[in-house]
């Protein structure tokens, strides 16, 4: 869903041409069609600037070539938007259809995670797309990004919502496992541990509700989508960890679903902006300076 709408059908309704939204959002909305957001490269995944995916004017239409990695929807989609460099080295947004000739999007096989998710590649080998496919109203990392941000709200909610899950399972089975003659939430650890879990949980949420009114009036910098989406990410995952020791030897069965939420919490802690990033992000923030690229000594 946060793909859909955050990363397909936003870009599409901020960034298309009326023509375009007339075609492609209703039916997005409806779930006729699935749609992709095609950023990501093999070699380009915190630094989407460098991409190597090229879109060359050609007439009335835009050749497209390149390889995208990391696509959720990929192998199931009907609309791709992908993003390209044009002729000028500017980032352009680009609308794809699973019928266009030259375009793949192959599973990745082997992932540990998401497993409900259809994760995969888009390769993109002569693809002739129509010129006015072409996002008309964005160029430059602006339209990615604005996407991005906003499917990084979402998942601030979301990630506290598995940490949720998982604080409940585990305070469930410590009341009714009995060692030693009385409940496992009878001891002080589990306590404890239950009441850290509760709090961050209440404190990560009315952050992301603030933040949410001050996206509503317009007053939100990105940077407090990076802090929230990094703190919801980093608190759900310690949570989950920590629900899953408290079930002992029990935590890696998938009868308790707490092992599923740490691995699914292993990749939400990496996509759409990984952890560190987005601390580079709130550096830059508190300090003035950049810190994305290492500073070589002469």
């Amino acid at each position: 869903m946060s793909v859909q709408s955050s990363l397909v059908m936003h870009p599409i309704n901020t960034f298309g041409s009326d023509e375009q939204k007339e075609k492609y959002l209703p039916r997005l909305a409806t779930g006729e069609l699935i749609g992709c957001f095609g950023l990501t490269e093999p070699n380009h995944g915190s630094d989407p600037g460098s991409m190597e995916t090229r879109a060359r004017l050609k007439g009335d239409k835009y050749i497209l070539n390149g390889s995208k990695n990391w696509i959720t929807n990929a192998p199931i989609a009907d609309v791709f938007l992908v993003w390209a460099k044009d002729d000028e080295g500017d980032i352009r947004g680009f609308i794809l259809e699973k019928d266009f000739p030259g375009l793949s999007a192959p599973y990745i096989e082997g992932k540990a995670t998401l497993m409900a998710s259809a994760t995969g590649m888009i390769f993109l080998e002569d693809v002739e797309v129509p010129k006015e496919n072409m996002l008309p109203k964005v160029k430059g990392l602006k339209g990615p990004f604005t996407c991005l941000n906003s499917a990084r709200y979402g998942i601030s909610w979301g990630a506290l919502g598995a940490a949720y899950a998982c604080m409940d399972i585990a305070r469930q089975y410590t009341l009714d496992r009995n060692q030693f003659g009385a409940p496992l939430a009878a001891n002080q650890l589990i306590q404890k541990k239950l009441a850290d879990m509760n709090t961050e949980i209440a404190i990560g949420l009315q952050g992301c509700l603030q933040v949410g009114r001050l996206l509503d009036e317009g007053k939100a910098p990105v940077e407090l989508i990076s802090m929230v989406k990094r703190n919801s990410c980093g608190k759900a995952i310690e949570i989950a960890r920590n629900a899953r020791d408290m079930l002992g030897g029990n935590g890696v069965s998938d009868e308790y679903h707490i092992i599923r939420h740490v691995v699914n919490l292993e990749a939400v802690n990496t996509y759409e902006g990984t952890h560190d990033v987005h601390a580079l992000i709130l550096g830059r923030a508190i300090t003035g300076l950049p810190a994305f690229v290492p500073r070589m000594a002469p």
